[in-house]
Formats: C-alpha cells, sequence, structure tokens
C-alpha cells in the first residue's frame, strides 16, 4: 500500500476488525502528524447505488467499483478506508457495505445497523447516498436507513457534536434542486418525528444533532462529462472543509487526536459488536485516558533515567550544589513541556487529571527527597558557618547556638515551601518534611555538641592549670616551719577558699556552655582538682610526722664547715668521712 489512494479494508464482512490493518493505515499515510487536524468521510446507501465510484471520483481513491458488464452483486464487503488525495485538511473516506443486499438477506439488517452507527460515531461528514426517483416513495430504500441512522444516532449521546449528513442525489431529474432538497428535508423530519427517542431528547430538534445538506449528481452513465464536472464542484467544498462555513466547521476541542485514530475506531466497534449503547463523550474520554497515561508514564520514566537528572542527585551527597533549584526546574519543566504538548488534543480535563497524578506527584516523590537532602545540607553548613563566626567574635557558644539553631530552622522550613523550584511546573508540590527537619535539628544539636566539648577540653585545661597554680601558691613545708598553733586549720582553709572561689568560676563558664545543673558537678569532678587539693591538705602533716627523721639523717655524723675559694659558694658543709675526697685532689696541685 504504497499511495495514499490504496484502500486498506478495517472490518471484513464476518465484522471482525482488523486492527493490525488499521494499524498499518495510519502509520503508512502519517496520520498519528495531523494532530486534530483532520476528516473522516463515510459514505452509506444501497447496495450497487454507486458509493465506490462516487468516492473514487470525489476523492481520488481506488475503492472497488462495481463491474457493470456483469451482473449486479454485492462488491464492498465490510467497511474500507483510504486517504483523500490532494486535500487538506487530511480526509479519509469510508466507504460501507451497501444496504439492502440480497447476499445477506431481508431479515439480517444487524450488520446494516452495526455499520451506520460506526460510521456515525468515527465521521464528521455522512454521504447517504440515494436515487432520485426514492424520494417521496414510501417503500424507497432511503426510508429503513435514514430510520436506521436516526435511531442509532439516539445511542451515541454525543449531542454536543453535530455531525453533517450529505444526501447526495443521484440521477437527479428535471425538476429543481430547491424542490428535489424540500420534498427531502420534509420526508427526513417526518421519519426523525417518527423515531422513538430517550425521555430527555423527545423534544430534541433533527437540527441540533445533524446538519442537513443536499445535493444532486447527474447520470454517471449517461451523462458521465456532467456528472465529473459536478464532482468536481463538490470536491472544493471538502477542501478546506474545518474554516468557518466548511462542511466539518466547529469546535475542534473534543476531537480526539489522529495518532489515536485506530485505537478509538477500534473500541467503538468493539462496544458496537457488544450491542451496548455508544457513549461517545465516555468513549472519548477512555481513550484520552489511556492514552494520557502512557504518555505520563513515559515521561516520568525518561525523568529517572536522565543523565542530568542522576549527575545532580549524586552531586547533592558530595558538593554544595550551585542553583540547585533552577538546574531541576529546567530538567522538571522539560518532560512535563514535551507532556503538555503530547496530549494537547486530549480531553482538558483527563489530561490535567493525569499530569497531576501520573507525572507531577511522580516527579515530585522522586525529586522531593533530593530537593530536601539540599536544603538540610544547606541549612546544615548555614549553622556551622554562622556558629563558627559568631565565636570568632566573642558571642557566648550557649546564646549563638540557640539563636543560629532557631534562624537555621526557620529559613530550612521556608526554603522548603519556596520549593527552589517552579511551583508552576508542580502544582502539587509540599516540601514540608516533619522526619527531615527533625534529622537536620540533631545533626546541628550533635554539631553543637561536639563544638562545646571542644570549648570544654580547653576550658578545663586552663582551669585545672589555674587550680594547681592555687593550690602550690605556698610550699607546705614553709607553712610547717613558720606556722603556729592553728597552722592546720589556717592551711587548710586557705586552700579551700582558693579552690571555691576557682572552681565557682569554672562552674560559670560551664553554665555559659549551657552544660545542665546535673552535668556541671560530674565535670567538676572530672578535672580532678578537688583530689589534688586533698593531697595538699594531707601533705604538710605527713611532711611533719618525718620531721625527727629528716632530722637524724641530716645531723648524725660529725661535721665541719671548710672554706674552698674556688667553690662555686665558698663555703661547704662537709662530714669527716667526705673530707679525704674534697681536699685530695686539691693538695695534689702543690
Amino acid at each position: 500500500m504504497g499511495e495514499d489512494r490504496c484502500a486498506m479494508q478495517i472490518i471484513d464482512a464476518d465484522g471482525e476488525f482488523k486492527d493490525a490493518g488499521l494499524d498499518s493505515f495510519v502509520e503508512e499515510v502519517k496520520l498519528g502528524g495531523c494532530g486534530v487536524s483532520y476528516i473522516v468521510t463515510s459514505i452509506i446507501g444501497p447496495q450497487s447505488s454507486g458509493k465506490s465510484t462516487l468516492m473514487n471520483h470525489l476523492f481520488g481513491t481506488k475503492f472497488t467499483e462495481m463491474d457493470v458488464s456483469k451482473r449486479r452483486c454485492q462488491t464492498t464487503k465490510g467497511i474500507w478506508i483510504a486517504k483523500c488525495v490532494d486535500i487538506e485538511p487530511c480526509t479519509l473516506a469510508v466507504d460501507m457495505e451497501g444496504t439492502d443486499g440480497r447476499e445477506r438477506g431481508e431479515d439480517d439488517t444487524t450488520f446494516e445497523r452495526q455499520s451506520a452507527l460506526f460510521a456515525l460515531a468515527i465521521s464528521d461528514i455522512v454521504l447517504i447516498n440515494m436515487w432520485c426517483h426514492d424520494i417521496g416513495r414510501e417503500h424507497a430504500a432511503n426510508k429503513p436507513l435514514l430510520r436506521t441512522i436516526f435511531e442509532v444516532m439516539m445511542r451515541l449521546f454525543d449531542h454536543s457534536r453535530k455531525t453533517t449528513l450529505m444526501f447526495v442525489i443521484r440521477d437527479k431529474s428535471k425538476s429543481s434542486l430547491e424542490n428535489l432538497e424540500l420534498d427531502l428535508k420534509e420526508e427526513i423530519q417526518k421519519i426523525w418525528n417518527a423515531v422513538p427517542k430517550p425521555r430527555d431528547h423527545e423534544n430534541t430538534l433533527l437540527n441540533e444533532i445533524f446538519t442537513v445538506e443536499v445535493v444532486a449528481l447527474s447520470s454517471y452513465e449517461d451523462k458521465e462529462e456532467k456528472f465529473l464536472e459536478e464532482v468536481a464542484q463538490l470536491r472544493q467544498r471538502f477542501i478546506n472543509s474545518t474554516s468557518a462555513g466548511g462542511l466539518a466547521a466547529g469546535d475542534r476541542n473534543g476531537v480526539l487526536p489522529a495518532s489515536e485514530f485506530s485505537r478509538s475506531a477500534q473500541g467503538i466497534w468493539k462496544r458496537i459488536k457488544e450491542n451496548k449503547d455508544l457513549d461517545l463523550p465516555s468513549h472519548k474520554k477512555m481513550i484520552a485516558t489511556i492514552r494520557c497515561e502512557e504518555i505520563a508514564n513515559e515521561k516520568f520514566k525518561q525523568l529517572s533515567s536522565d543523565e542530568d537528572w542522576l549527575a545532580l542527585d549524586k552531586a547533592v551527597l558530595t558538593d554544595r550544589v550551585k542553583d540547585f533549584g533552577g538546574r531541576l526546574s529546567s530538567i522538571i519543566n522539560t518532560y512535563i513541556s514535551e507532556y503538555d504538548s503530547e496530549t494537547k488534543c486530549f480531553d482538558e480535563v483527563v489530561r490535567k487529571s493525569k499530569r497531576h497524578d501520573l507525572l507531577e506527584q511522580k516527579a515530585s516523590d522522586l525529586v522531593r527527597p533530593v530537593m530536601l537532602k539540599f536544603l538540610s545540607s544547606e541549612a546544615l553548613e548555614n549553622f556551622k558557618m554562622r556558629l563558627e563566626k559568631s565565636l570568632d567574635t566573642g558571642e557566648g557558644i550557649a546564646s549563638s547556638v540557640i539563636a543560629h539553631t532557631e534562624s537555621c530552622l526557620r529559613e530550612f522550613d521556608q526554603r522548603c515551601s519556596d520549593a527552589l523550584i517552579d511551583v508552576a511546573i508542580i502544582s502539587n508540590w509540599n516540601g514540608s518534611d516533619v522526619q527531615k527537619k527533625k534529622k537536620l535539628e540533631h545533626d546541628i544539636n550533635v554539631y553543637a555538641s561536639s563544638e562545646r566539648d571542644k570549648r570544654l577540653s580547653k576550658l578545663k585545661l586552663k582551669y585545672e592549670g589555674q587550680l594547681l597554680d592555687v593550690l602550690s601558691t605556698k610550699d607546705p613545708i614553709v607553712d610547717l616551719l613558720e606556722g603556729n598553733d592553728d597552722i592546720w586549720a589556717t592551711n587548710g582553709n586557705f586552700l579551700m577558699m582558693r579552690y571555691k572561689l576557682k572552681n565557682y568560676i569554672f562552674q560559670m563558664k560551664l553554665m555559659v556552655l549551657h552544660w545542665t545543673k546535673k552535668q556541671v558537678p560530674k565535670c567538676c569532678k572530672n578535672c580532678g582538682t578537688m583530689q589534688d587539693m586533698r593531697r595538699r591538705r594531707k601533705r604538710p602533716r605527713q611532711e611533719a610526722r618525718s620531721v625527727m627523721r629528716h632530722m637524724t639523717n641530716r645531723f648524725s655524723e660529725p661535721s665541719l664547715w671548710i672554706v674552698i675559694s674556688n667553690l662555686e659558694h665558698g663555703l661547704q658543709r662537709t662530714t669527716l668521712k667526705q673530707l679525704p675526697g674534697i681536699l685530695t685532689p686539691r693538695l695534689s696541685r702543690f
């Protein structure tokens, strides 16, 4: 099927839909690229009334025509489709099997009704091919056909959409077109009035559902040139048919995109075969739902594997990403814009719903943890920098921790709300996350505690040194030698007083570090200064008890003082045993 004019059977004589054939046709004629700028024109009418011949001359198609050299028989079996040649917008021609054919029998009208319903459901324009001599006749072939059309139209439930019914009168007589049109419309109205209607459409007028057009053509067999001339004039009416005043003019918002024509036609025929009422608006929404879901899932899959997104996700773990929000917005906007572009022809409510549920929500779930991770990391870094700056300027660590914790958590909440990305892209963005905020607060407290521990270590070293200096200001031996009767009480009270003073200052410093009253005594105990003080208080008593031993050791042997001029001090006390060792080296010089 290399040429546009070649025809493809889409439903065979047994009512089987050839979905593969229609899919192939749609692909080969590049129908998918037409958007909503396409028209479907069907033709229905009695068997052997020249339907295929009219379509071929009118649209340049190649439907199989009846061979006039042979006896009249069924030529078109089932339903066929072809693309019209050199007509814009893109127009599809659908050739239907003829009605009241002897091959199916008088009582077998099932396929006739099904095909008529199918034609009305898929078409913008329906050509009703009829003989001129049947107009006004009670038992003419067109009356059951019209009755069928009107009855099945009541089952479509798409009364917001008007279909153009073009009655093509074949082999016109000498009667004027005006008279033929008047007679035909009067007949049509009678049939319409007699057709049973649903209660809520009992008073519906014919022109509320159909736009009725009437044209008359000369005999193809007797006046071929005149026939071809009239057909050429009629063809012009199908060019730009969607423009104002055209045969298919009107609101195109409810039209399914051409890419979904095959899927829609298959669904319509399936419901017709199941003998279910064909609610076209619901059918269109069903097609829109399926396709929008497919597109949304496809775009989300592409977003999830996008290289820029994966790189951004990885960078958040290791680096402080610049312009994170802008880069993320750009990535998400790419796929949401593609979704909007590819679904613009579908039902507005459906496309927005699927964009929200399947693309925006899933995209939000995908990027939100990374966004919060970035914001949390940013807030923690800000806390560290601000705390360091405050401490460098001499501010207290406790007050600085409290102030900067509050400000950073407040900024985190605000940044989550702002989302850093274009909230118009994701309409349902909710940046708040209680668990993430608790984690951030925990990380801030951990860092603040580590800083307090560092400051405490320095403070402990400083004040332990100062306390040791206090405890060693007076040597206990000096206290012992210079002491009076209350030497022990005086020395102990002095040490305790100095210790308590320094310990009080140390405790105040700990409180500034935001230590609790329970933590402070434990820290002071760990400093070890109380034990040092107790040892200092015991040392004089210990030294006093050993004074006799020291004096005995010192003065038990006879001793003498000698003067040696070249000794450092000139005067040295020694024992008799030590005297030879001192004098011998010096006497040897003489």
